[in-house]
């Protein structure tokens, strides 16, 4: 793995190493082990963790939150009753409550005052609607704030059309704590299994895990990584390539170029400057140091102009998710844990989906499969996204959706309807399999947002 990992790219996937076999084993006791006597003399296959798949990572993870929740809602129940007072079983959860009108307002307030609540089961109340959280709210909760917060509009972070992903804003604020939010969201969904729709790049995980274990010191910098060319083609490729155009101009790189170790960002319709390194702008870039000047150009723009929006957002992840398992994790897999795999498999879908008003023998929903499985994938992903809120699939596959279909009583006129919060199709009984297909493909390709209910 080590010597794969230094190639780039590397020549197998990192996948290739898994053993799944070790899914069966009884991970948490290896898991201990590996806590309590580190690399010494007593064997743990989290030693060598590039052998363990993401499925089994994911349960140590969630294992370890578990009784990180036990012992902290114990601790809660000892404090109440060593006080005489009743205990509440609402103390046993983190209790999340916001108005709609307020959304992303009232959740930092609610995460900010709930601290140290927050690797508690959450439960979500929306103020003035009945309703018991059997998930849906909780789910509901999450697409909307996401859905808010990555809005253009809000600021935060800037969606790249050609990479289609979101980064960092570089903006300068007063305070960050929204993008503590938007960490902690991420840490919330590991932990309560839910998939967000969230497009970060991949460097952006890398520098979640920089380092894994948040440091006691708090003038040690976070959420700094080495980041090379190929990290800033995955977010500007346009960008990228004209860097790396300037490595491999065979002119007089100063004489043609007429560059300083400076950048130029607009912020708020003002063009601002930057030095690269001290005195950048009364340096030339030249053929001999217009790599210096490439490398500290990408780690401007992914390191340091967003240094602060990053370290909260980091701590944040951390301040919901600190464990030592996430040693155990590749960049990689943190983004699966968070966004699902992109692996579709249809076919698994059909076998794990329950059914509401239908069978599984009638024509209606063999029809739908029929079409289905002869969608392209883009049609199964918008397929996926309208019915779920992403086109990603949990780590435990297609099972773990617990997608359902219901029958729609409405007209055949009608096009399907998704309750995205319970990932469940509305599909009215079409009589034949040419209306169905036109039906589903208008529904799913005119989808607004997340197609919430």
């Amino acid at each position: 793995d080590a010597a794969n990992s230094l190639i780039s790219p590397p020549i197998i996937s990192y996948t290739d190493f898994y053993n799944s076999t070790l899914d069966h084993i009884d991970l948490m006791e290896e898991y201990h082990n590996w806590q309590c006597y580190g690399n010494s003399h007593r064997f743990s296959f989290c030693q060598y963790p590039f052998i363990i798949s993401i499925a089994a990572k994911k349960v140590i993870i969630q294992r370890d939150s578990e009784q990180q929740m036990i012992s902290i809602a114990r601790q809660s129940l000892v404090d109440k009753v060593s006080r005489r007072q009743k205990p509440d079983m609402n103390m046993l959860f983190l209790n999340v409550k916001v108005r709609r009108t307020h959304l992303v307002s009232d959740s930092l307030d609610e995460l900010a005052r709930k601290k140290a609540d927050l690797k508690k089961k959450l439960k979500v109340t929306f103020v003035g609607e009945a309703g018991l959280d059997m998930g849906g709210l909780t789910k509901e909760w999450f697409l909307l704030l996401i859905r808010q917060i990555f809005h253009p509009d809000y600021g935060m972070f800037t969606y790249h059309k050609d990479s289609q992903c979101h980064w960092f804003s570089s903006f300068k604020c007063d305070n960050y704590s929204e993008f503590r939010l938007v960490g902690a969201l991420m840490g919330l969904a590991v932990y309560n299994s839910i998939t967000l729709d969230i497009r970060f790049p991949p460097c952006c995980y890398k520098k979640l895990l920089s380092p894994p274990i948040v440091p006691c010191d708090h003038n040690t910098l976070v959420g700094i990584c080495s980041v090379t060319l190929d990290d800033l083609f995955q977010i500007m490729p346009e960008l990228a390539h004209g860097l790396s155009e300037l490595l491999s101009y065979e002119g007089n790189v100063e004489e043609d170029f007429y560059s300083t170790f400076q950048v130029f960002q607009e912020e708020f319709g003002v063009i601002k400057s930057y030095n690269l390194k001290p005195n950048g702008d009364k340096i030339p870039v030249t053929n001999r140091n217009r790599k210096e000047y490439v490398q500290l150009y990408v780690d401007f723009l992914l390191n340091r102009s967003i240094y602060k929006q990053f370290a909260a957002f980091y701590y944040g992840f951390h301040s919901v998710c600190a464990s030592y398992a996430l040693l155990l994790l590749r960049p990689e897999e943190v983004e699966i844990l968070v966004c699902g795999s992109p692996e579709l498999d249809m076919s698994a879908l059909q076998r794990s989906t329950q059914y509401e008003g239908y069978q599984k023998t009638d024509l209606t929903i063999r029809y739908f499969w029929d079409v289905v499985l002869g969608f392209s994938l883009d049609l199964q992903k918008k397929l996926l996204h309208f019915a779920t809120g992403s086109d990603r699939v949990p780590v435990g596959g297609m099972a773990d959706l617990n997608f359902k279909i219901s029958r729609s009583e409405t007209s055949t006129n009608w096009l399907p309807v998704a309750h995205t919060c319970f990932n469940q199709l509305c599909l009215p009984p079409y009589k034949n399999k040419k209306e169905l297909k036109q039906k589903l493909i208008i529904g799913i390709s005119n989808a607004e947002g997340f197609g919430l209910e």
